[in-house]
């Protein structure tokens, strides 16, 4: 028997809705819902909602009251995984539905040669486009998608002093004024958007803010949010020294994120304004882990990967305040998106619609076959001669284990060393702006000066050796017993067994989605340079 989400789907409630009238306009737009998805760059899981009741986390020190309120009124869900953490191919396989190494010249972060060479990105469809094609008004304000896949106006007339949140209200005479002013800024940018939607039209809004990338002013955690930086003491992942530079810098971190969910809560305010709320289908996620910190953006740990998301829709989710277990990839979130619109997803999608485990009365694992996800990654930041290759991984993540391989092992996976100054030499200049001269795949901040100058001291050369050098081809982390993921146990004997059938798997899903890296094709023109950039070459 069909699931009451399904039948009604199927009997013309919602995809009647994709029905086109005369002139292209959508016959029935109204029982369509409104898409509001707010995807922040470089948010990983920090909110509230997903404080942990058996150890002390840094979500014990964050405040997102807007973001607790959605999965209160929603779906949370605690399985929820970026495909690739960096923000180029993130964004790229969530707006296709498909894995980034399947989206050609966004499959990495800079691309320079792909002139004369045809893009198989290009063959894939985008939610965006498909939305447009059914009578979608299409918006985004901020860093949000390639325009092929996601055809819309970028409203940022009233500015975009938002992204450069701590930066604009520390400088301020009055930082709470200047903090006011901002929201009114995202207000204004929405208000623009709303604007230009005909009467009736459902509208798919995407809101990027990149206030939660560096960099971000040091300090200002405390100073405009009230977060104490001592209070994280004994709170952060064992990959990181528990030291006064780091928890500041991860309070300034967290400040950012309580911005983004005051933004969060404006955008709800807003369309709750219009009478729609409960017609608006609300997606809140990020595109990256957290930047400027070792095993975070641009890898495969949980801290490079793990994606929040929370969705809220009442007519979608008739069984409000769950939390689900279920293995989820952000690209489930175009078909998701599909079907809430009545259209049906392209063959070319993998991602699978999240709408039954919206519709589901339970909490915990709903779809027993979500059981794993899949993840990878290629090149972020081409720096050197060295540099201008990837780091090459890919990973397997299931509920007790976490499998990475690791295809050229003898690359540095944050980049060539480079440039590094002397041990203790803390004058040195490791800032945002200098992140290019050393392991140019990890942003410069605090975090990044602590590791790269103290890398000698006994409580740092563990942790730096761990974050910075070589990995061996193979990682395998049991959960259970290192859920920060620091003991590698892959040539353990006892555990040969998982570790031969996460590998099998892992290869399985790249050999079945026509993965390049199986030969190599990522190493080779045009997915990298044949020499580096001219920009690029005072670095080599």
């Amino acid at each position: 028997m069909l699931s009451r989400r399904r039948f009604l789907l199927q009997s013309g409630l919602l995809a009647g809705a994709a029905a086109l009238g005369a002139g292209g306009a959508p016959a029935v737009a109204k029982r369509r819902p409104n898409i509001l998805f707010c995807f922040a760059d470089d948010w990983g899981r920090y909110a509230g909602c997903y404080r942990e009741a058996d150890r002390p986390t840094v979500n014990d020190c964050v405040a997102t009251p807007h973001i607790d309120g959605t999965a209160q009124e929603g779906v949370l869900f605690e399985n929820a995984f970026m495909g690739v953490p960096s923000c180029t191919p993130s964004r790229a396989s969530v707006v296709t539905g498909s894995y980034f190494w399947r989206c050609g010249r966004a499959a990495n972060l800079r691309i320079e040669t792909w002139e004369g060479a045809a893009d198989p990105g290009d063959a894939l469809p985008g939610f965006g486009t498909l939305l447009a094609d059914a009578g979608y008004h299409l918006g985004m304000t901020y860093k949000c998608f390639q325009r092929k896949w996601f055809p819309s106006k970028n409203y940022m007339g009233a500015g975009k002093d938002f992204c450069e949140y701590s930066q604009t209200a520390t400088a301020a005479a009055n930082p709470e004024a200047a903090k006011a002013a901002l929201l009114e800024e995202v207000r204004a940018n929405f208000r623009a958007f709303l604007a230009d939607r005909a009467e009736g039209a459902p509208f798919c809004y995407i809101f990027g803010p990149h206030n939660c990338h560096r960099p971000w002013t040091r300090g200002s955690g405390k100073a405009l949010w009230g977060i104490e930086p001592d209070d994280l003491e004994g709170r952060l992942p064992a990959f990181l020294p528990d030291v006064p530079v780091v928890r500041e810098d991860f309070a300034d971190y967290l400040g950012e994120v309580q911005a983004w969910d005051a933004a969060v809560g404006l955008l709800m305010e807003e369309v709750a304004r219009l009478g729609e709320l409960d017609d608006t289908l609300v997606v809140l996620s990020g595109d990256n882990g957290m930047p400027g910190m070792p095993r975070g953006k641009c890898n495969l740990y949980d801290f490079g990967v793990a994606a929040p998301l929370v969705v809220r829709w009442p007519k979608g989710v008739p069984h409000p305040g769950r939390r689900v277990a279920d293995f989820t990839n952000l690209m489930d979130l175009a078909p998701t998106f599909l079907e809430a619109a009545g259209l049906k997803a392209p063959g070319s999608m993998d991602g699978r619609s999240l709408a039954p485990l919206l519709a589901s009365e339970r909490d915990g694992q709903v779809d027993p076959s979500r059981d794993a996800v899949f993840t990878g990654r290629e090149r972020h930041v081409p720096a050197a001669r060295e540099g201008a290759l990837p780091y090459p991984s890919r990973a397997v993540r299931t509920k007790d284990w976490l499998y990475i391989r690791n295809f050229k092992p003898e690359r540095w996976p944050l980049g060539v060393p480079g440039e590094m100054p002397a041990p203790g030499d803390e004058a040195a200049d490791l800032s945002y702006g200098q992140t290019y001269r050393s392991f140019p795949d990890l942003d410069g901040g605090p975090t990044k000066h602590c590791f790269i100058v103290r890398r000698e001291a006994a409580a740092v050369a563990p942790l730096f050796r761990l974050g910075f050098g070589r990995r061996p081809a193979e990682e395998l982390y049991d959960l259970r017993a290192d859920p920060d993921q620091v003991r590698n146990v892959a040539d353990d004997p006892a555990h040969g067994e998982v570790k031969a059938a996460l590998a099998a798997r892992l290869e399985r899903v790249m050999r079945e989605t026509g993965d390049p890296r199986l030969s190599d094709a990522f190493d080779a023109p045009p997915y990298v340079e044949p020499d580096p950039p001219e920009r690029l070459k005072d670095r080599i």
